[in-house]
C-alpha cells in the first residue's frame, strides 16, 4: 500500500475499537490461555514495559519496523519484536518510554514518530512484565541505527506482505510452556514471529482489516 493512501485510513484507525483478548487468543497456544483465565494478576506485581508499532514509506510504500534481538541468557534472546522497554522511574508517562527506546534501540528521535494511539496491553508470564504497545508512524522515509548491544538486526516488513492470509500458519516450536507444541505464526520469507509479538501483531493486523 502507498504511504499516502495509508495515511488516509489513520483517522479511522485512530477510532477503530479494540480487541485484544480476541485476537491475542488467535496467536497464543492453549497452555496460555487457561493459565491467564486462572490466574489472579495481583500477585504477580509485573513490571511494566512499552513498545512502538511504527509505520513509515520506504519507496513509496508503507512499512512496519521489527527488530531482531540480541541472544542472551533470557527469555527472549534472539526474538523477533517491537522497539521498546520497560518503564525507567523518569519516563513522563508510557508513551514517553515507547518513543524513548525506540530511539535508543533504532535510532529513530520521538520528533520523527507521531502517535496514533496504545493498543491491548498484554501480560507476558515468562519475563512478568505487561507490556503497551504502542501504535506510531513516520512520513520520513527512516535510516535505522540499531544499538549493537541489544539489536541484531532490523526487519522492514510491507503493509501488503503483513495483512497477505498466506503469511499466517502453524509451526511446530519450543516454548516456556512445553517442550514442542503447533503454534499459530506470522511468517515472513524465513523470519517467524509468534509469542507476545504475534499476539499483538495479530490486533494490530485485525484493527487494520476493519478500516480498510
Amino acid at each position: 500500500m502507498i504511504f499516502t493512501d495509508f495515511l488516509k485510513y489513520v483517522p479511522k484507525i485512530a477510532k477503530e475499537n479494540l480487541i485484544g483478548e480476541e485476537a491475542h487468543k488467535k496467536m497464543s497456544p492453549p497452555e496460555r490461555v487457561a493459565f491467564i483465565e486462572k490466574m489472579d494478576p495481583t500477585t504477580f506485581n509485573p513490571r511494566k514495559a512499552a513498545v512502538l508499532m511504527l509505520f513509515y514509506p520506504k519507496e513509496l510504500e508503507t512499512h512496519l519496523v521489527l527488530i531482531v534481538r540480541n541472544a542472551y541468557r533470557g527469555v527472549h534472546s534472539s526474538q523477533i519484536g517491537f522497539p521498546g522497554g520497560k518503564v525507567e522511574v523518569f519516563d513522563t508517562s508510557m508513551e514517553a518510554t515507547a518513543l524513548r527506546e525506540t530511539h535508543e534501540e533504532i535510532g529513530i528521535l520521538p520528533s520523527q514518530i507521531s502517535i496514533i494511539k496504545a493498543f491491548s496491553e498484554l501480560y507476558i508470564p515468562p519475563s512478568n512484565f505487561t507490556v503497551l504497545p504502542f501504535l506510531g508512524y513516520s512520513n520520513d522515509a527512516l535510516t535505522f541505527t540499531p544499538d549493537p548491544r541489544e539489536v541484531f538486526g532490523i526487519i522492514e516488513l510491507s503493509l501488503v506482505d503483513f495483512l497477505d492470509e498466506k503469511n499466517f500458519t502453524t509451526q511446530l516450536l519450543e516454548t516456556s510452556y512445553m517442550r514442542e507444541v503447533e503454534l499459530p505464526v506470522f511468517k515472513f520469507g524465513n523470519k517467524i514471529v509468534w509469542g507476545a509479538t504475534g499476539m499483538m501483531l495479530s490486533e494490530l493486523k485485525e484493527v487494520i482489516k476493519k478500516v480498510l
